[in-house]
């Protein structure tokens, strides 16, 4: 298993009585445009946090102490999972309420705003994966081209399989990387982790794939490419060239790209790039500007040219690549 920059796990923890200080922890850990409010008497406001982040996947136990009420607009670049451990969350997304608790999870696509009204006796698992790395997984499952953002169910069931095994994972996983020293904090084992949590989601949410009818189903990508997409994901640093990619596939390279614009939309050098792309900015939105530099992470994740790659970078995510890694809350 080929271990890439970013696998290694991540443990930050806060507890505090100020709400300043907890929505600011939030909105760096998870997303930032998110609003912390608290409901009636305050005097029992108290955060406690403890959130792991292993390359895609940031996993917290969160709770407040207090009724508090929580608004985040569009999370764009996730799916997220919150399951109550203790007490019971009301949940509105995309005009539908759900009531989370112990026996349900509810769960949130990237588009839509999202209300909670958040009781302070509840305790939950607020589970972040990254879109591409979610709608990766599934599409790989089925070996098909699937529409983004999925179409997922709003909640899933926790108190049998799949959901409460799943659940389960999320909750041993979490634990160990919180603890010194276990072995789940090495990378390879943390990979490990990371991807079972990210293969055990896809299988336990509703989509309208597999055996169900779907208009939204698009056509099987030929082994050609799927093969070289398996790669260049397995080693998105590597200084490809187009005649690399095409020895893999097996075919001349107008073939593949041929292939690669009818069933991926894109070249495959462009697709290499928008891996690399994706990579530098997870990095980067997670980084202390102190520790590392925009130059050194390019560079881990094949970019040779700072120029191209800032250029590249602005016209993907709309601002340069210093202010993700500055701004960045």
């Amino acid at each position: 298993m080929a271990v890439h920059p970013g696998d290694s796990p991540v443990h930050v923890a806060l507890r505090t009585s100020d709400v300043d200080e907890a929505r600011a922890f939030c909105r760096k850990m998870f997303y930032g445009p998110l609003q912390v409010t608290p409901v009636g008497d305050a005097s029992n406001f108290f955060f406690a946090g403890d959130v792991v982040m292993i390359g895609p996947v940031t996993v917290g136990q969160i709770s407040y102490g207090s009724d508090i009420r929580v608004n985040i607009a569009d999370l764009e670049t996730s799916y997220h999972v919150l399951a109550p451990l203790t007490g019971t969350l009301r949940s509105r997304h995309r005009g539908t309420a759900v009531l989370a608790d112990p026996t349900r999870a509810a769960v949130y696509r990237p588009i839509g705003d999202i209300d909670l009204d958040w009781p302070g006796t509840c305790r939950l698992l607020s589970v972040k994966v990254e879109r591409a790395a979610l709608e990766r997984e599934l599409d790989a499952a089925l070996d098909q081209q699937i529409v983004s953002p999925l179409l997922i169910g709003e909640s899933f069931d926790v108190s049998e399989a799949p959901g409460r095994t799943w659940v389960a994972l999320v909750r041993l996983l979490h634990g160990e990387l919180c603890a010194p020293d276990a072995l789940a904090a090495q990378p390879r084992m943390a990979a490990r982790w990371r991807d079972m949590v990210i293969s055990g989601l896809a299988l336990t949410v509703e989509h309208p794939y597999g055996d169900e009818p779907a208009g939204l189903q698009g056509p099987r990508r030929p082994r050609t490419v799927k093969r070289t997409l398996d790669a260049m994901h397995a080693e998105p640093s590597r200084q490809y060239t187009a005649g690399d990619l095409a020895e893999i596939a097996g075919v001349g390279v107008r073939v593949l790209q041929e292939a690669f614009r009818q069933h991926v939309g894109v070249s495959p050098l462009s697709y290499l790039r928008r891996i690399r792309l994706d990579g530098v900015h997870h990095e980067l939105s997670r980084s202390d500007p102190w520790q590392v530099s925009v130059s050194d992470v390019a560079y881990r994740w094949g970019f040779t040219h700072l120029g191209r790659f800032a250029g590249a970078y602005r016209a993907r995510f709309g601002e340069s690549p210093s202010q993700t890694l500055r701004d960045r809350r």
